[in-house]
């Protein structure tokens, strides 16, 4: 019996919305001919990039795989480091059950997957954002694996080094030389960043983003045409996907402002942190409140109230508040957060010290990086989206609404896998196969 392969194409913030914009572009109308769809995947909480390649992958909330936030937040630290190592994520993934199961695993720019023994071709995404240098290998050494950094990287690493640094690019001098050379991994995620990057600059209906969805289409047929040629495309289940989508922001929010002025937060005359009872951390268009003793119940309380005060107040746009016991059992969020909160229409929570006014950075196109964002409420618009085809893939199904913890059990299926103990279930609706 032939065994079936799978092929990912992650487009970073992908939404539901593009759907029908796809279905007029050459390639991908190819997959939606061909095959099926869930409209609204739900992602988890929060809707932030690396939380939820880890979901797709593990097929588990937050409190399943132990990342929050992209980054490792602390108090009053700017300059936080990253998740980047797999060993950061605290259960299986669907790379290692296709190992175990004897297939040649590959991802591309991955989050998350530093030194990823179950991934048999292996380049993270672990290149810092902001590195402009002349010298990304020293992020890959030991964390990608050694075999593409021999036979590709001295070709195609100057993509990742400089002002003009293009991870999308490298990624894509990588993936068609990986399928012609290793005649198509049996599973393989490749993950694109820029149309993400798009939507934070300009806007989410933005020219700007549906030039780089087009971009997008033609490179997928790259893709599609290298795995005809050097691969097995008959036995291929093919899936695009995205992590999360983003709503264009409105205003800005700076919490930690609103509990210094409060009293919640102590600073120096330098406007320097000396102490605090509760901090805020940003996560985009949601905040966290850690309190610094959560054994305090009276200081716990006192600070419920306040932040209850906040939501009451229409000025201040708050329309969520969850404590730390309400995220983890609606949403499976667990971190260094005692209460979240969220706008009532799409805003920005920044977390710095300084200024006086907690309004004072609007977020204008032009102005400042971000004119929209993620990082909200897995319901919320906009939601992304999963579509798939091949050999065990149903044709022709559509269904409005899935979570993202259905992913990876999915995905898993369509190779013949079980996963086994995940918050997820397989979408049967699409699955070809006895499951």
């Amino acid at each position: 019996m032939t065994k079936s392969k799978l092929f990912v194409f992650m487009l970073d913030a992908l939404c539901s919305s593009d759907i029908e914009e796809m279905k007029k572009m050459s390639n991908f109308a190819w997959i939606f001919d061909k095959g099926s769809y869930v409209k609204h995947i739900e992602p988890v909480y929060p809707s932030y990039t690396y939380p939820c390649h880890c979901s797709i992958i593990t097929g588990n909330y937050v409190k399943g795989f132990g990342i929050p936030h992209n980054a490792k937040v602390e108090v009053e630290n700017a300059n936080p480091s990253w998740y980047n190592q797999r060993s950061d994520i605290k259960c299986p993934t669907i790379f290692n059950y296709a190992q175990d199961a004897g297939l040649k695993t590959c991802a591309l720019s991955w989050p998350v997957t530093g030194g990823a023994k179950e991934i048999d071709l292996n380049m993270p995404m672990i290149v810092p954002i902001n590195y402009m240098g002349d010298n990304p290998g020293q992020f890959l050494v030991n964390n990608a694996s050694q075999e593409l950094m021999d036979r590709y990287y001295w070709k195609y690493g100057r993509y990742l080094m400089g002002k003009d640094r293009s991870l999308d690019l490298y990624t894509m001098a990588l993936a068609p030389d990986i399928i012609r050379d290793y005649h198509q991994p049996d599973v393989m995620f490749v993950k694109m960043c820029d149309l993400d990057s798009a939507r934070h600059s300009n806007g989410v209906y933005s020219r700007e983003a549906l030039d780089q969805l087009r971009k997008h289409n033609y490179e997928f047929g790259v893709l599609l045409e290298s795995i005809r040629r050097y691969g097995d495309f008959e036995n291929t289940n093919f899936v695009i996907m995205g992590d999360h989508g983003q709503q264009n922001i409105t205003r800005n929010l700076n919490v930690n402002v609103l509990l210094r002025d409060a009293g919640f937060i102590r600073v120096d005359e330098n406007g320097k942190l000396t102490d605090w009872d509760a901090y805020c951390h940003s996560v985009s268009m949601c905040a966290w409140i850690q309190l610094k003793n959560p054994e305090d119940s009276a200081m716990r309380e006192k600070v419920y109230s306040y932040l209850k005060s906040l939501k009451d107040d229409p000025t201040y746009n708050i329309g969520y508040l969850f404590t730390k016991e309400e995220a983890e059992e609606k949403f499976g969020l667990v971190g260094p957060l005692d209460f979240v909160i969220e706008g009532k229409e799409p805003m920005n929570f920044s977390s710095t010290l300084e200024g006086r006014d907690p309004f004072e950075k609007y977020l204008k196109p032009g102005q400042y990086n971000s004119v929209a964002s993620h990082g909200h409420l897995p319901f919320l618009n906009e939601t992304t989206t999963f579509i798939a085809c091949g050999p065990d893939v149903k044709p022709g199904v559509v269904i409005e609404r899935s979570s993202m913890i259905n992913e990876a059990p999915t995905m898993a299926a369509m190779l013949g896998l079980e996963m086994k103990n995940t918050d997820g279930v397989i979408i049967k609706e699409i699955i070809n196969r006895n499951v």
